[in-house]
């Protein structure tokens, strides 16, 4: 990220979430002050802090709590960020003695979830807002989300809790059944949900291999007249709805437009937001009702619609659009 790297203390008791915690935040551009168990937590470690700390705390007891307590009261002092992660169980201990600091609170919150914190917690450091952010920083956060987004559900292949920040790992014991998380999304499927590792039914059939290379390759051209970065689910079924909103003389509401993209109502909404940064969407007032607003595609980016359109054949061609998914 461009200038000083804002610097991150990570507590967290379980060694493989504690190092996907470090490898995520160098990753997200943070310079990692210490990582360490809760213990060092609890006993009271004074060293200075950084400038976000993130605790993973699932199962808190008073300990944990009296020491969450004070470092509520430190990072509020201080003017630094809190990142809490814990359970449902635990949410309403952990939310009772955070009150000073004006913390993320995360429940059962996945890897998609952490990066979203840390990148909030980045664009909300002195000095750094989200408006003054360069596109280049603006892509790297975006990455890092698609990225980690990527590792979850890899992760989830080992098991239906393997992964989430306030849930054990393999080999260790599991919190209570309560959970607080966002809709699963669509192409999961259900061996996902069922937590089991996903294969290919043997009486499933594939269309032909030279078909799928040449979505792919359509797929390929969008490349040609926008940033390849922005590429990562659900901006492209969000471009393809305003594209044909924009063929259809309509307007399309955001909350439209959330359901366009097939995700979590957050995750869409923070992709709108990083898309009109990028200069793709824009607001556009309901000039009959001043308390709304619709998303329409800027002109720029009805231009690299169009020209990805004719690259791959589907303008003029009502048959050829019918028959080749984009």
């Amino acid at each position: 990220m461009g200038g000083i790297a804002l610097t991150v203390a990570i507590y967290a008791d379980r060694p493989h979430l504690r190092e996907q915690l470090r490898e995520d935040a160098l990753v997200a551009g943070y310079r990692v002050s210490r990582c360490l168990g809760l213990e060092a937590l609890i006993e009271g470690d004074l060293r200075p802090l950084a400038e976000v700390v993130l605790v993973d705390c699932p199962r808190p007891d008073g300990a944990a709590l009296a020491a969450l307590s004070r470092l509520d009261m430190r990072v509020a002092q201080a003017g630094a960020q809190l990142i809490v992660s814990t359970t449902p169980a635990g949410l309403e201990d952990v939310f009772a003695c955070l009150d000073q600091s004006n913390p993320q609170l995360l429940v059962d919150a996945g890897m998609t979830d952490l990066a979203l914190s840390l990148g909030r917690a980045m664009a909300l450091a002195p000095g750094r807002s989200v408006r003054e952010m360069a596109d280049e920083d603006r892509m790297q956060l975006m990455r890092l989300t698609e990225q980690v987004g990527r590792l979850a559900a890899r992760l989830g292949e080992g098991g239906p809790d393997y992964g989430r920040l306030g849930e054990a790992g393999p080999g260790e014991a599991r919190p209570g059944n309560g959970r607080v998380e966002s809709p699963a999304i669509a192409f999961r499927g259900a061996a996902a949900e069922a937590g089991l590792r996903l294969v290919t039914p043997a009486n499933t059939e594939f269309p032909d291999p030279q078909v799928v290379r040449r979505i792919l390759r359509q797929r390929q051209q969008r490349q040609r007249f926008f940033d390849a970065d922005l590429f990562a689910d659900p901006a492209w079924d969000m471009l393809l709805d305003l594209a044909a909103a924009r063929a259809e003389r309509k307007q399309v509401s955001v909350t439209s437009l959330c359901i366009a993209a097939g995700v979590p109502p957050t995750t869409a909404l923070r992709w709108i937001g990083q898309l009109q940064q990028a200069g793709l969407f824009q607001r556009v007032e309901d000039k009959a009702d001043r308390r709304r607003a619709f998303i329409a595609l800027t002109d720029k980016a009805a231009e690299g619609m169009a020209r990805y359109f004719a690259a791959v054949g589907l303008t003029g061609n009502r048959t050829a659009a019918q028959s080749l998914p984009v």
